[in-house]
């Protein structure tokens, strides 16, 4: 069994999930089982699947739950977007956001190809 805690992908998308739920706290209520919801959900999807990953034995279930986890990231970075074009997070808080979700993707996208060439 592979251990998560060892995985910068792990790390970043752990991170990611707490600073999607800090930025969403400021979006309108009306938004609460809409766009906050969607964008909570993808977010604590992508280090729940690394982590479930991890605990399986073969390698190409390992990387089917990779790429479900990168799935759900891809998923929250146009929902992000999306909620930028809307006006809901605060100024402040989309560089660093936008930079953690950029940097996840490349780093899980890596993890992915270093996996598929082997």
């Amino acid at each position: 069994m592979r251990d998560h805690t060892k995985l910068r992908a792990f790390e970043l998308a752990d991170e990611l999930a707490v600073a999607i739920y800090k930025v969403t706290r400021s979006f309108p209520k009306e938004e609460i089982y809409g766009v906050t919801s969607q964008m909570r959900r993808a977010a604590v999807s992508v280090p729940s699947n690394i982590v479930e990953g991890c605990t399986r034995a073969s390698e190409a279930e390992y990387l089917r739950f990779l790429e479900v986890a990168f799935g759900s990231l891809r998923e929250l970075h146009y929902q992000f977007g999306l909620s930028q074009r809307l006006g809901y997070p605060k100024e402040a808080d989309i560089p660093a956001c936008e930079s953690l979700i950029v940097e996840t993707e490349k780093v899980l996208g890596s993890l992915l190809r270093s996996l598929r060439n082997t």
